[in-house]
């Protein structure tokens, strides 16, 4: 494992607390070099030369090496092995004609075959890549034949890259007014500028070429074989237009004047409009309860395998030492599934995890050692317990009988003869018609019964897009939680498989529904886990910043409602429906645990030895704990680029994660904007570290 050290090998710190204009392709990871070799040489054609995005390279320096032979390789790429000049990597040396766009696909190239690449520098005629193995050492000489056989299939084959750069603090738009050039302005961006525009006119230029050779050929009788050809050359030469299109328009924007994105707008109830003071707060209440919540969910998808409740309980004083405040317990009632998630008798409380005793057990070695814990309450739909009318499963048992009036209409599945459904549906089981004053009443008062009776201190509500959050707020406001959060589990938005840069629409549905409980209830932040683990698995960490300067996932808009996550249940554990990269996990609990929100930790992350991430969390749980990070805490974001983010929470925790180079101590933004200049570094482990000031 790669420890961050305080100040780790790549790019060189930022003087400014500003990223680069445009986003730089995929960044490059960063790995101690060492060992030994020899060297040998490898062509290209000119068909992978076409294939390379013709991109602006904003690529770490490195000092370059001269090519101690050359030879020719027609008019196509010339690529040499060399072990010969440089101690401690590979030389991975480039020629040719045009090899500006090679950054980002050489790199995937050599990062397929688990190959580090340290430092990379890459002009218009030539490049250098320093490469080694994951074991620091050199490239063995006699694998260098699968090596160029490998990266020459991966530079012919099509790739799929980001579908929008970031321009830092601008979104990008239409219609917008040009700023006047200001004075941090730089000769850099002209040039920048002029660049592109000429690689978007000489690729312009290569694709009407091909179109009017088409039309020629059509117009001469259409041999097929030439079209077939022409055709394939189109289709390339259209992929190679569109990057540096991206590459202008958001140089464009970032010329224009922003627009922001929607704040919260509805009103606040149930307590949720007091705003949380630093030392002090809303000691009860819904939502994100005294704002220095840190929760873990206390469960797997696995867990009914075993003696949950007596697990759960006995690890209580060790959960509570390590600086939680709550724990997110599985459906405590009766279910179809053993995992509690087709509920069927709601007031039977024996379950796949225990007993009802054992529950309660639970809860009060929970109590005892300061915890609060939360149910996971599954309301939008529940199983019947014998069939009615036409052999149809819509006659419920137990102490609420209900029978298929409660069930929504629609779904020939079950003969509901409630209400239309006023959400998703949920397919697997009878969806309840929350618009039944007496479906909601009855609800009430089982929620109440695990509130004041088995003894539970707030809700997770599952599957909450399957009804209004009106109906929502009724629960919480009935029931009085001290915390309460809603799964809104929304689809992000991606082009070509690739996660969009733009995801304002996606928190925005989250904050709005946020609101249609008027503020009561926290949401899972799905927003932020889609964009970070998209950002640490493409080596995209620009994705970590909105327009405005912000986080940019529902933490940047209303963090007091986000409840940051990296994995659940659900998309991570057996299930693997959504995981998060599992060489980055320390990185996203460098993020979630150091930022503003409500963080939340997996149970299987926090006692894995794998990789030290056991020991990770404990350090950031202490230093969130130590310096009183809280859901609203104050964040400036330094550095958002390709191979780097970093941020200042509070002005007393500095992090950075990403294989690139930064320091609060030797940025000099953070000096100057919080006067801080001996940060001593807290935590560190693959790709993150973290300091604290005096």
């Amino acid at each position: 494992m790669a420890m961050a050290t305080e100040r780790a090998p790549g790019a060189a710190c930022p003087k400014r607390p500003f990223p680069r204009l445009v986003a730089p392709p995929r960044a490059l990871t960063n790995r101690r070099p060492g060992g030994r070799g020899a060297r040998t040489m490898l062509a290209v054609g000119p068909i992978a030369l076409r294939r390379a995005n013709r991109a602006v390279v904003m690529a770490a320096a490195v000092e370059r090496q001269t090519l101690a032979s050359s030879i020719d390789a027609d008019d196509g790429l010339e690529i040499t092995f060399d072990d010969g000049q440089d101690p401690q990597a590979t030389l991975v040396l480039v020629k040719g004609e045009d090899c500006s766009g090679l950054l980002e696909p050489l790199s995937v190239a050599l990062r397929n075959q688990d190959l580090v690449i340290l430092s990379a520098t890459v002009n218009r005629t030539d490049g250098v890549f320093r490469v080694t193995n994951q074991d620091d050492t050199k490239i063995d000489t006699n694998t260098w034949e699968d090596c160029r056989e490998k990266i020459q299939k991966d530079l012919m084959a099509a790739k799929i890259f980001s579908t929008q750069p970031l321009v830092y603090g601008i979104e990008l738009g239409e219609g917008k007014p040009i700023k006047p050039i200001a004075s941090g302005f730089q000769m850099g961006n002209v040039d920048t500028l002029r660049q592109t525009a000429e690689e978007v006119a000489q690729a312009a230029l290569t694709l009407a070429n091909i179109e009017r050779e088409i039309v020629e050929i059509m117009s001469n009788g259409g041999d097929v074989s030439a079209l077939t050809v022409k055709e394939a050359d189109r289709a390339t030469a259209a992929a190679l237009l569109d990057r540096p299109l991206l590459q202008l328009e958001a140089m464009l924007a970032m010329r224009r004047a922003p627009e922001k994105p929607k704040e919260p707008e509805a009103a606040r109830g149930g307590g949720a409009d007091l705003r949380f003071q630093a030392g002090g707060g809303t000691s009860t209440g819904p939502a994100s309860g005294n704002g220095y919540e840190i929760l873990l969910q206390g469960f797997n998808w696995e867990s009914h395998h075993q003696d949950w409740y007596n697990i759960i309980a006995n690890q209580a004083h060790d959960i509570a030492k390590l600086g939680f405040t709550a724990v997110w317990m599985p459906p405590p009632s009766d279910s179809v599934s053993p995992q509690g998630y087709l509920p069927r008798d709601l007031y039977c409380l024996h379950s796949g995890y225990g007993s009802e005793a054992e529950l309660r057990h639970a809860i009060s070695s929970m109590h005892q050692n300061g915890l609060k814990v939360l149910a996971d309450v599954v309301v939008n739909h529940r199983c019947a317990s014998e069939q009615g009318e036409g052999g149809k499963w819509n006659k419920f048992g137990g102490r609420l009988p209900w029978d298929a009036s409660a069930i929504c209409t629609g779904n020939p599945e079950w003969n509901g003869r409630g209400n239309p459904k006023q959400g998703d549906e949920y397919a697997a089981a009878p969806n309840i018609d929350h618009s039944n004053p007496s479906i909601r009443e009855d609800i009430t008062k089982w929620m109440k019964f695990l509130r004041q009776s088995i003894g539970f201190d707030g809700w997770r509500f599952d599957f909450v897009k399957g009804y209004p959050g009106t109906y929502l707020r009724q629960y919480i406001d009935g029931t009085v939680p001290e915390l309460a959060i809603g799964e809104f589990w929304d689809s992000c938005d991606y082009t070509d498989s690739v996660l969009n840069y733009k995801q304002d629409h996606h928190r925005q549905r989250t904050v709005s529904w946020c609101d249609s409980t008027g503020g009561t209830s926290a949401a899972f932040d799905f927003t932020t886990k889609g964009i970070l683990q998209e950002a640490v698995g493409r080596q995209e960490y620009w994705r970590l910043v909105d327009p405005e300067g912000r986080p940019s996932g529902m933490v940047g808009l209303w963090p007091s409602r986000a409840v940051l996550f990296i994995d659940n249940h659900d998309t991570g554990s057996t299930l693997q429906h959504w995981p998060f990269p599992t060489h980055a996990l320390a990185e996203g609990y460098a993020y979630i645990l150091t930022h503003p929100g409500t963080p939340c930790v997996f149970y299987d992350h926090l006692w894995q030895e794998a990789d030290g991430l056991k020991g990770c969390i404990e350090d950031l749980l202490r230093i969130r704990k130590a310096n009183e990070i809280h859901c609203r805490s104050a964040i400036k974001i330094f550095q958002a680029t390709a191979d780097v983010y970093s941020a200042v929470i509070d002005g007393r925790v500095a992090m950075k994660i990403g294989p690139g180079d930064w320091s609060p101590n030797h940025d000099d933004g953070v000096a100057k904007g919080f006067g801080q200049k001996d940060w001593k570094m807290a935590a560190s482990g693959r790709n993150f570290a973290v300091w604290e000031g005096n």
